[in-house]
């Protein structure tokens, strides 16, 4: 997936089974139809798979929840557009590659079992990835934000399908697959090394207040320790060579704030996680937080123009974090807090004009070469050598770019 250029197809390569085309990608080419039909067969053999080893491949905190007869409708209805739209592909256009990707997946997955497919091995088992959480979240944020981003978007002329939109999806995928693991790293550090400084009429204190008070409480302590830990990657070069990957990213929308370095995200919620764990919160208090750190994090890297301005004082907002991703001068090291915008007015580096910002990425043209494990070893090299990927692109990705 990362050795794909992300803008889409190739107008110069001409072969019928590449990923790289020719034919234009606006709606009625068929691209859009084998991009979707691709996805769809990838999500219905996945989910075929997590039915045939839930014992490795799913999580066993979610379980039982799922209402399986809702699950075989819906893996039915995948399987079956996959197909359909894959068949669509390919009667529309000459590279028939994305068309029958999602095909073949479809009949693969039925060859396995299709929306029949019965559960096998003991549930209880593991050890266990999260698989069936990535598809499940992939499916629930593109039936959501992907209207959301056409009906009200602030970039109307940005496709769905954007420049480094593989890439992103390839952060999303290991961000929701490794969620046990990256849970594991950022939870049990604080567990382990700072457990004695946990005080317990503290914790009786902080228990005892009503619902409401502690969610406020979590909310503006992890984000004050994620403001300083921000701000730090940007200011301390080592550590900005990982936050950079993050602002690599030259387009807002919903699958944008994925891109981010495994190393970055996993001290940037280890340490938020620290203060938290020494006051002792709820679990309810802590399961809002989470749910409610989801959506805003996601939300605040949306393409849509919706402004809040009588709150946007207090509330991160999309505009206030778009800022954030600006190359402009003027909104470099701006806008740190992911939850509270009220944080970077009291430490002065609040920055929300009127206008939007017209341009993300980098500042000074600097880019990053698109493709996971690139993006992954980069900050791992010597400074020179780290700088230099940075500032300098390879050939293709430079061609890319110039194309779009």
């Amino acid at each position: 997936m990362a050795d794909f250029n992300d803008h889409g197809p190739d107008p110069h390569s001409s072969a019928h089974m590449s990923l790289e085309t020719t034919q234009a990608t606006a709606f009625g080419n068929g691209w859009i139809s084998g991009v979707l039909s691709a996805l769809l067969g990838f999500i219905g053999l996945s989910a075929v798979v997590c039915f045939h080893f839930p014992q490795y491949l799913t999580m066993p905190a979610i379980r039982e929840y799922y209402p399986v007869p809702y699950i075989r409708a819906l893996l039915h209805l995948v399987l079956v557009a996959s197909f359909l739209l894959g068949t669509m592909s390919v009667c529309l256009r000459y590279n028939k590659a994305l068309g029958l990707a999602g095909i073949i997946q479809t009949l693969l997955a039925a060859l396995l079992g299709g929306a029949a497919v019965k559960i096998d091995g003991e549930l209880t088992d593991g050890p266990f990835l999260g698989l069936d959480w990535f598809l499940l979240n992939l499916m629930g944020y593109s039936a959501m934000y992907i209207p959301l981003e056409r009906l009200f978007a602030k970039h109307p002329e940005q496709p769905v399908f954007r420049y480094g939109w593989r890439t992103d999806l390839t952060y999303f995928f290991v961000t929701n697959f490794l969620v046990q693991f990256t849970t594991l790293m950022t939870m049990q550090p604080a567990m382990i090394f700072f457990d004695w400084a946990r005080i317990s009429a503290i914790q009786k204190i902080v228990i005892s207040l009503p619902f409401v008070v502690q969610f406020a409480c979590v909310l503006l302590i992890s984000d004050l320790t994620q403001y300083w830990v921000h701000r730090a990657f940007h200011k301390i070069p080592f550590l900005w060579r990982f936050h950079a990957i993050h602002h690599s990213a030259e387009a807002m929308d919903w699958i944008a704030g994925s891109r981010l370095h495994l190393v970055d995200a996993i001290t940037t919620r280890a340490t938020t996680y620290i203060p938290i764990y020494l006051m002792g919160f709820s679990g309810p208090a802590l399961y809002t937080y989470v749910v409610w750190v989801v959506i805003q994090a996601t939300f605040i890297h949306a393409n849509v123009s919706w402004e809040f301005r009588p709150i946007r004082w207090l509330i991160a907002t999309p505009a206030f974090h778009h800022w954030h991703h600006s190359s402009a001068p003027e909104a470099i090291d701006r806008n740190f807090s992911v939850h509270l915008s009220l944080i970077d007015r009291v430490f002065g580096t609040y920055h929300l004009p009127d206008a939007w910002p017209t341009a993300y990425g980098l500042a000074s043209g600097r880019r990053v070469p698109l493709g996971y494990l690139r993006q992954f070893i980069i900050p791992f090299a010597s400074q020179a050598k780290s700088a230099a990927a940075v500032a300098t692109p390879d050939a293709a990705e430079t061609e890319a770019v110039r194309r779009d």
